[in-house]
């Protein structure tokens, strides 16, 4: 029986939770522990026997929180307050003073001003986004798309270096003696990693459990925080460095420095390796200092974000599109090794655009094994002169993508030939063709069995025909069956057939053949996005839906009468031109026709809705979340009423129409004095 009574218990509890945390912190941020790990481990076996006894008296950042949870179904989706921006790269010593330039250009600063900047190692983790309501961690989330993300925070709880808790450790650990207290709503970004060493170990236990182990610390630390159940992920020895705020309700931080100076005073590990630079030029030796240190961290880094340090500075600057102006990631150099050429292949895209891979003997370059790499097209093969059989420099360009940088002509076979894309295809069955002004190749059947899997998914796609309850895994089984051989051939499949295919319910047929035969019922414009015809995209397809009215009209346009429309060039001309020039393609129009499928002409919409006069003709751009509706009803809407959609703010934008958390686009409006309109005000409009 246990010799507390509630009240005391309560205190007991208390007091072995804020000790714990706080050697925790020394020893998992500080790495300057006071006890050893067996005292450790004493003080949380009372705290875990307390609790057990005890339950409802658990502190929500109790240490004993960290050993997972129960499992999950699925993630679910969270909207950041601020968008979770990229960076742009420097990837150069020139780019980065190219970069101090463009900096004191915009501030009107002469040339040789001194900027203060603040360099800090780039992270190669997982980007994270961690939210504290009254100083207790309580949504923590993947970066996502930068607006929306997945809610991870079970997983993160597990992290033994991310506080539960915020608080002021002692005085004595900090240099800063002004720092503000803990905002009532605070919001901040990191990186989860994984430690090498950590990684070492866990490989190590991969192997012995004859698992497959992970190809780098990133792809181990991704995987970890990507597991539903949170109980695997508290047994992957992962950490956090904290970098930069996100929404801070009320406060009053006026630089880059003080936000660093005060995390780490609230608890945050923030990395020891950030400066204070004076000028670009200090940036510089902080750039060769940090690529000394490199091999000797035990962890991995790609390159150092320079941020300017001043707040205000940086709101003068603003942002371009998706970055910030006053930040850039200035990279390392790629690491290379050197490998052979087995074989060159070629890969269809959805376009039918043919890439040339090479198949390259498995080599490790930097960090990850490497056995393909892209060739781009025959131009850059012809420019390097890569041949079948060639010993080539690899690189991971920007430490990602591999890339051939260039031949070791020394070690040539004689015998090896140059390489150049066949006039065939690899399925076989159609020619392949290169236009006129453009570095790529293309096969020109719609049908083709290399592109025909790629084609069906983006003809069933929510901005094509919207067609529910037809992902990849049905639309694969359904190729290789050979019951589809033409995009057509989605309308002929009987119920029958559909349900022979592998794990298709009753209920999931019925609501594909239903969603199929609302899909016949829809617009010009999203018919020939469907069709995946090259260089038409959303924009271009209600560009020509708009300009031609009908299909027959676009059939009878001549190569002139195509270039002649405003955003159509000549590259986009010809290939519509040689779109519907084909008989095949032809004969595929006919069928959908043939099968039910209804074009209603763009003029027809416009004239029977509401909000005409004041959406006709002007051109809008969207930001942010919208609550009634989604963006791609907005758009629809918009342009059912002769309005155009621009991605991009700029002097020819006549609206912006921001929701919640709208961003830089917001900014950029703002900037150049763009209309700006609430979601309430456009929904007025669209009712007319």
């Amino acid at each position: 029986m246990n010799p507390y009574t509630p009240d005391e218990a309560a205190q007991k509890i208390t007091a072995l939770t804020e000790e714990l945390n706080q050697h925790a912190h020394r020893y998992y941020v500080l790495d300057a522990p006071i006890i050893s790990d067996a005292e450790y481990d004493r003080l949380l076996r009372q705290l875990e026997a307390l609790e057990k006894d005890f339950p409802d008296l658990r502190l929500p950042n109790s240490p004993t929180q960290r050993v997972g949870g129960p499992a999950l179904e699925h993630f679910e989706k969270v909207n950041h307050r601020i968008p979770m921006l990229s960076l742009a790269n420097a990837m150069n010593e020139q780019e980065l003073l190219d970069f101090d330039q463009r900096i004191k250009r915009h501030l009107s600063l002469p040339t040789d001003a001194s900027i203060q900047y603040i360099a800090e190692p780039k992270i190669d983790g997982i980007a994270i986004s961690l939210l504290y309501e009254k100083g207790l961690f309580s949504v923590g989330a993947t970066r996502g798309d930068g607006v929306t993300g997945e809610d991870i925070t079970a997983n993160l709880r597990t992290i033994k270096s991310l506080p539960l808790r915020l608080q002021s450790p002692p005085s004595d650990l900090f240099s800063t003696s002004n720092t503000p207290p803990v905002p009532a709503i605070l919001e901040v970004r990191g990186e989860a990693y994984m430690p090498r060493d950590g990684f070492e170990a866990f490989n190590e236990e991969q192997h012995k459990l004859g698992l497959k182990p992970f190809a780098n610390p990133r792809n181990a630390a991704a995987g970890s925080l990507k597991q539903l159940d949170p109980n695997l992920t508290a047994q992957r020895p992962l950490a956090v460095f904290v970098y930069a705020p996100g929404y801070i309700e009320d406060h009053t931080l006026q630089s880059q420095w003080d936000f660093l100076e005060a995390i780490q005073a609230w608890g945050f590990p923030r990395n020891p390796l950030s400066r204070r630079c004076h000028g670009v030029q200090e940036v510089l030796q902080c750039y060769h200092d940090l690529m000394l240190q490199r091999p000797r961290l035990n962890y991995d880094i790609d390159g150092m974000v320079v941020k300017v340090d001043d707040y205000n500075l940086q709101k003068q600057l603003g942002f371009i599109s998706k970055s910030p102006r006053w930040a850039v990631a200035f990279k390392f150099p790629p690491q290379q090794e050197i490998t052979k050429i087995l074989d060159i292949q070629l890969q269809v895209g959805r376009t039918g655009k043919l890439t040339p891979v090479a198949h390259l003997e498995p080599i490790q370059v930097a960090g990850v094994v490497v056995s393909r790499a892209t060739l781009h097209n025959q131009d850059e093969i012809d420019k390097k002169d890569i041949r079948v059989g060639d010993y080539v420099v690899i690189q991971r360009a920007g430490d990602v993508i591999p890339e051939v940088v260039t031949v070791v002509t020394e070690r040539r076979d004689p015998l090896a030939l140059p390489y150049t894309i066949p006039n065939r295809c690899p399925c076989g069955q159609s020619e392949t063709e290169r236009t006129p002004g453009e570095a790529a190749h293309y096969c020109t059947g719609i049908s083709c069995p290399s592109r025909l899997k790629s084609a069906f998914e983006h003809f069933v796609s929510r901005k094509a025909m919207n067609v529910d309850g037809l992902g990849p895994k049905l639309i694969e089984q359904a190729v290789d069956a050979g019951l589809l051989n033409k995009l057509p051939d989605l309308y002929r499949l009987s119920e029958a057939q559909w349900r022979s295919l592998e794990r298709t319910g009753e209920r999931s047929i019925l609501n594909l053949l239903q969603s199929l035969e609302k899909s016949k019922d829809t617009t010009l414009a999203r018919f020939l996005f469907a069709l995946g015809i090259r260089h038409v995209g959303e924009t271009t397809a209600h560009t020509l839906a708009d300009h031609f009215g009908t299909l027959h009209a676009l059939y009878q346009a001549s190569l002139d009468d195509l270039q002649k429309i405003p955003d159509i060039g000549p590259v986009v001309a010809y290939s519509v031109y040689h779109f519907f020039h084909q008989d095949e393609i032809r004969q595929i129009v006919q069928d959908f026709l043939d099968l039910g499928v209804e074009l209603a002409p763009p003029a027809q919409i416009v004239a029977d809705l509401p909000g005409k006069d004041f959406f006709d003709g002007k051109t809008f751009v969207l930001t942010g979340t919208l609550t009634q509706m989604s963006r791609d009803d907005a758009q629809e809407q918009i342009q059912a009423r002769g309005g155009k959609i621009s991605g991009s703010v700029s002097k020819k934008t006549d609206f912006v129409i921001a929701g919640a958390s709208a961003g830089s686009k917001l900014q950029k409006a703002q900037s150049l004095g763009v209309t700006v309109i609430d979601e309430d005000a456009f929904l007025l409009k669209l009712q007319g």
